[in-house]
Order: structure tokens, then sequence, then C-alpha cells
């Protein structure tokens, strides 16, 4: 398996309204591979959503370095930065954030269209995400006229429009009901499989991330 993620030495430290610095991540190593899905573990408040804002290119290290897809972006200015996020990488979180006045397609094949993609072809990328996660039925509805397991596969429809390399989700399921949650993860999982992308995924549930490849739990600022 070839990499797609490799973090090395990550520093980040804060200071919040008082003297002294807050240390939240101190020389974090991470390597992802494709195919690879990795679970993200650790208390509030340690660091999960720095480390995957660090990864995800929303925000940048104090020191250390990102590698994406064999492409260094440590210390990329703004353009480059952006370019890298729609080209090779996946967001979800635990609220779909979908636009609510276009449909399951329509919210997929927009940011198609902002990376070029021609509008048949980009129609024709979210038909097929759809049908992989049992939504091919609700391709016209808007989010408020589906349930919210559907909404939420509908947002991993749209992490993966652009075929990123590397899809980072925070707490993707820890808004739905166990039920729901199994159905959601289960779609996810398998859409990473049948892509060839690396997830990374931030989850306070211990079941699902047993069922991941591994799991890496971040402790005192570190990854064990």
């Amino acid at each position: 398996m070839s990499e797609v993620l490799r973090l090395s030495g990550i520093e980040k430290g804060y200071h919040i309204g008082k003297p002294g610095e807050i240390r939240v991540l101190n020389g974090v190593d991470l390597t992802l591979s494709r195919g690879e899905v990795c679970a993200l573990v650790a208390p509030s408040g340690a660091g999960k959503s720095t480390l995957l804002h660090i990864a995800g290119l929303l925000d940048t290290p104090d020191s250390g370095s990102v590698t994406i897809a064999g492409d260094d972006l440590t210390g990329r200015g703004d353009r480059a930065r952006t370019r890298a996020r729609r080209q090779k990488i996946g967001f979800v979180y635990q609220f779909h954030h979908l636009l609510p006045e276009f449909t399951a397609a329509e919210n997929i094949i927009l940011p198609q269209l902002a990376a070029g993609t021609s509008q048949a072809d980009a129609r024709a990328r979210a038909m097929d995400l759809l049908a992989r996660v049992g939504l091919e039925h609700r391709v016209d509805h808007r989010p408020a006229e589906m349930s919210g397991g559907e909404q939420q596969r509908t947002a991993f429809c749209r992490a993966l429009a652009n075929a990123p390399s590397l899809l980072l989700a925070d707490e993707p399921t820890g808004n739905l009901d166990p039920g729901t949650s199994d159905t959601v993860f289960e779609a996810l999982v398998q859409l990473v499989r049948d892509t060839g992308m690396a997830a990374l995924i931030a989850t306070h549930n211990l079941d699902l991330a047993a069922r991941m490849d591994r799991t890496v739990r971040l402790n005192a600022g570190t990854l064990v």
C-alpha cells in the first residue's frame, strides 16, 4: 500500500488569555496508507480536532511537517493549501452541513463544478456515489426530506465527490442513534475500501473504533 498521509513531529500550542502556553500536540507522528481506516481516540479537549485540522490543512503546526499523497505541504501558501484541500482531502463532521436548498445530488455535484468537472461528469459521479450507499431513491430529495442517517450518508458522498486521497472525519456518527450509527459507519468504511483512500476517523465510540484497521490514542499530546 502506498502512503497517503505522513505527520512528522507535529507540535501545537495556544496562548489563551493568560501568560504561558497550553501545549496541545507534542511531537505527533502518524502515517496512513491507501485503503486504511484508522480510529483516533482521545478524551474531550485532548486535541483530536486540532490534529484533524492540521492534517486537513485547516491549521498550521508550530513545527513538524504534513505530507499528503507525496506532496510536502509544510509552510506552503494559502493558495497551494486550498488547492490541496480541494483535490486531495475530504471532510466529514458530526453534523452533515448539507446545503438545505439543494437536492442530495446537487450537494455532491457542486464541489465538483467548483473543481472544474463538467456538469455531466459531476452528475454521473453523484449518481454513482449515492447508489453505493443505497440512496439512489433520494437523488432529488432535499436534506429536510431525508432521515438523519440518509443526510450523513449524503455528506459522505459529498466528501468523496472530488475523489480525494484522504478522508478526515470528526465524530461522523456522533449525532445518530446506535442502529443508524452502525449503518452509516458501514457505508463509510465501504466507500473508503472501494475508492482506495485512507481515512482518519475521530470517535468516542470504542465499539466502532475496534472495527477499524487500527486505533491510535492521543494522550498528553502524543499518539500511542
